[in-house]
């Protein structure tokens, strides 16, 4: 597959937050971090993994957008469609882009405009926050609000071309697990498991594995987000790995159980009712539900179910994003979002499974993204 999008892809993004920047009465909207950045430009690196330096776009609700960043990603941005970059040498201690962000501003903004940053659920301000109040003060308090939900919204309804690019993660990610037999064995250590099985992502075309969960034990797990440790895997443990791949910028992430040696009868049952509460779920996942409704469909399946907070969430540029599978949350459901279902259940006093498949929501109902799961706990020999 292409990297990246076409032009017109970047453009019809632009052009949609532009509709909403003038019901919202926003003359601009501002973006600091990763994902909202990349999301409007296709700017693809690894070097937000430094702190180091402050990033900003400015969109304004008429014209092209304006890139204000350090000197350094002047080159991956200019492949970008991008066309008007504004740089600093970073880092500053005196005037880390401030200066330049804030006269960028004044220009799009005029003498009365207002500029919004995203500010809802899962939103940071990715720049430190003496200089966020320098800019604030130089600019005028009062000009500066929230983006009315406006990026987060964009970004829940994915392109087709997007839903393509996790449908790619998530294929690779399925010739990995269904490659788990040549590292997962009684002996070896979860350890070893955990690096092996990132090895087998990256051979099967994987970016990159930036998250790699899971776990192990009889008949069921502990929890699911501890690193693996040096014990060794034995006959009768429950293997658990659940993968959050990157390809050209999006992510899958769903997981897969495998029983080492043999099954217990407990495990067997347990996995069932997931694969079921899982395939309620899918069948309830259609446009005009909500998220809620796909919580109180999947709930009863699993008894008193678990305090891990929720069954499951939006995915696409950033492992988890958007709405939540929770009673509270009233999202509802749209062609084009792209959520995980994931249900867990409680087999003991400590221990617990958990199930993860992927899904597009279209207008006749729901679509796997990830190849599905067996019916049966697969067992390694």
């Amino acid at each position: 597959m292409t990297a990246g999008f076409p032009e017109a892809e970047y453009r019809s993004r632009l052009g949609r937050a532009q509709t909403r920047m003038e019901e919202a009465n926003l003359s601009a909207l501002l973006i600091t971090t990763e994902a909202d950045l990349r999301y409007f430009t296709g700017f693809l690196t690894r070097f937000w993994e430094s702190p180091t330096r402050p990033w900003f776009l400015v969109l304004p609700a008429k014209g092209d957008p304006v890139a204000v960043i350090p000197s350094i990603g002047e080159v991956l941005m200019r492949k970008t469609w991008v066309g008007d970059i504004r740089t600093w040498s970073s880092p500053d201690p005196v005037d880390d882009g401030v200066t330049l962000l804030n006269s960028t501003l004044q220009e799009i903004l005029g003498t009365t405009g207002r500029v919004g940053l995203p500010s809802g659920p899962e939103s940071h301000l990715r720049m430190p926050l003496a200089n966020f109040q320098r800019l604030k003060d130089e600019l005028g308090e009062q000009r500066i609000a929230g983006d009315a939900g406006i990026v987060a919204d964009l970004r829940a309804i994915k392109s087709p071309l997007e839903v393509e690019k996790i449908r790619t993660a998530c294929q690779i990610a399925g010739r990995a697990f269904d490659r788990v037999g040549e590292v997962a064995a009684a002996g070896i250590p979860l350890s070893t498991v955990f690096r092996d099985f990132q090895s087998l992502c990256l051979e099967e075309g994987a970016d990159w594995v930036p998250y790699l969960a899971g776990g192990a034990g009889q008949g069921g797990y502990e929890d699911v987000i501890s690193p693996a440790d040096e014990t060794p895997l034995a006959e009768g443990d429950v293997l658990m790995l659940d993968t959050g791949l990157m390809r050209d910028g999006y992510f899958c992430d769903f997981d897969r159980n495998f029983a080492i040696g043999r099954a217990s009868q407990t495990a067997q049952d347990s996995y069932k009712r997931l694969i079921e509460a899982t395939e309620a779920g899918f069948e309830a996942a259609r446009p005009r539900t909500t998220m809620a409704d796909l919580f109180h469909t999947m709930q009863p399946f699993l008894g008193g179910g678990s305090d891990a907070g929720r069954l499951g969430h939006g995915l696409g540029m950033q492992l988890t994003e958007g709405a939540s599978i929770i009673p509270k949350d009233h999202t509802v459901l749209q062609p084009g979002m792209v959520l995980t279902l994931e249900p867990s259940l409680p087999i003991s006093t400590t221990g617990l499974l958990v199930h993860e498949e992927n899904i597009v929501i279209t207008e006749g109902g729901a679509e796997y993204l990830s190849p599905k799961a067996p019916p049966e706990l697969p067992v390694l020999v």
